[in-house]
């Protein structure tokens, strides 16, 4: 999908207000296209060197961890379901299946991260997500999730 040009639905201020991630655990920096009657969600992650997992995680060649683009992919798809109609609940990670790992993502990479929601209800949900680099697939997964009410964490 052709993300639109100069166009940002959130700014990480805004994704602070949404997510209760926070440094170094916050892994989106905005939003750029947001449609909620086709459940569709793209967002943006900038990789730096100065990240703190590339100080452990193969220093010599530094590769963002797998598990890490995975819960970037959950963040976005946790800001889609606050967007629909959740945002008195919180998104907690269910199950990832199909996961496939096709591209190292390394410093200087812009991570773009589509998530499409299957299915969204009060109770919890499924996104079918990927992670691109350059239009080029890097992560695939489908991932699910439960929602509970804040009060109950």
């Amino acid at each position: 999908m052709e993300t639109p040009k100069n166009s940002v639905v959130f700014n990480v201020k805004e994704i602070l207000n949404i997510l209760p991630h926070r440094y170094p655990f916050l892994l989106v920096d905005k939003v750029v296209h947001l449609d909620l009657e086709e459940n569709l969600i793209i967002a943006q992650k900038n990789v730096t060197m100065n990240e703190q997992f590339f100080q452990g995680h193969f220093p010599d060649v530094p590769i963002m961890p797998g598990v890490l683009i995975l819960e970037a992919l959950a963040q976005a798809g946790g800001i889609l379901v606050h967007q629909k109609g959740y945002g008195h609940k919180i998104a907690l990670l269910l199950n990832i299946s199909n996961a496939k790992f096709r591209k190292p993502v390394t410093p200087g990479d812009v991570l773009m991260l589509e998530g499409k929601g299957i299915h969204i209800s009060n109770k919890g949900g499924k996104v079918a997500a990927r992670a691109l680099v350059n239009e080029q697939i890097a992560v695939e997964a489908e991932i699910s999730f439960v929602l509970l009410d804040r009060k109950q964490l």
